[in-house]
């Protein structure tokens, strides 16, 4: 749940730094872009952190070498977050995004349903799971397009 309120509260404080006049930030989009990128590279950091063993439970028993998964899907959030700040790359980074949320719920799902704790903690229920993920798709499409 953390996540999703920090990408909120530093879309809003990206959002009121253009309002000062910091061109790249004075759209809804241009902040939310921002916003997405440390989204992404806080979530990523996670991927090489102590979380690194809960993101592994997640990882559903069909897919082998869930350690691997966790390094490459981690790269790969880096990987766009830094995409998503440089103009040329940003629709790449985040359409290619929005396809590894995709392709990572199956991971959200299985947390969801077998009841993996993340640090401790009970997962995030499916419902409200569901809805963060669409939010976070819709928010990669819509800066990869703005």
């Amino acid at each position: 749940m953390f996540p999703f309120i920090l990408l909120l509260v530093s879309w809003l404080a990206f959002r009121g730094i253009g309002l000062l006049g910091v061109a790249a930030l004075a759209s809804w989009s241009g902040a939310a872009t921002y916003a997405l990128a440390l989204f992404f590279i806080f979530v990523a950091a996670s991927h090489f952190a102590s979380m690194k063993k809960d993101l592994v439970n997640m990882v559903p028993d069909w897919l082998p070498n869930p350690l691997a998964i966790v390094y490459v899907t981690g790269v790969l959030e880096v990987l766009g977050a830094v995409g998503l700040l440089l103009p040329m790359t940003r629709m790449a980074a985040g359409i290619c995004l929005a396809l590894l949320l995709i392709a990572m719920y199956p991971a959200n799902l299985n947390a969801s349903r077998k009841q993996i704790p993340l640090r401790g903690k009970p997962p995030t229920p499916f419902w409200l799971r569901l809805f963060m993920q669409i939010i976070y798709i819709g928010l990669c499409l819509w800066v990869a397009f703005a």
